[in-house]
């Protein structure tokens, strides 16, 4: 049997998430980030659920997602109600998992061309 390696068709794809790190195409990222099938934002502000805030979602919102997934780290921590309603308002949904989960979820719905965008939360803490 023959097989071939389908590759594709968005620019970014999450190898593996948790808590500390991810890998997205081939790059180790260590600090909370942004990420669409066609943008990545390294550097976003947050890096714990308990300090996000409504304003934190703007970058996410700014892509104009029709679902955004929100990786907790390695624990599903849901944010604020204030956060939550900060996609609601819009119309977007706000799917909270831990990284992995949220990993997994991205590639999938990115797979099947939907405007996904995912916040990943990485703790600074050791």
């Amino acid at each position: 049997m023959q097989l071939s390696h389908e590759l594709p068709d968005y620019a970014y794809t999450l190898r593996a998430a948790d808590g500390r790190s991810a890998k997205v195409n081939d790059r180790v990222l260590t600090r909370s980030f942004v990420l669409s099938p066609s943008a990545l934002q390294e550097d976003w502000a947050p890096s714990d659920i308990s300090t996000l805030t409504p304003e934190d979602l703007a970058p996410l919102l700014a892509l104009q997602p029709e679902v955004i997934l929100l990786g907790t780290g390695d624990q599903q921590i849901f944010p604020s109600a204030a956060v939550l309603a900060a996609g609601l308002t819009r119309g977007v949904g706000i799917e909270v998992m831990t990284n992995a989960a949220a990993a997994r979820t991205f590639n999938v719905l990115a797979g099947e061309a939907r405007r996904v965008v995912a916040g990943f939360l990485i703790s600074s803490k050791s």
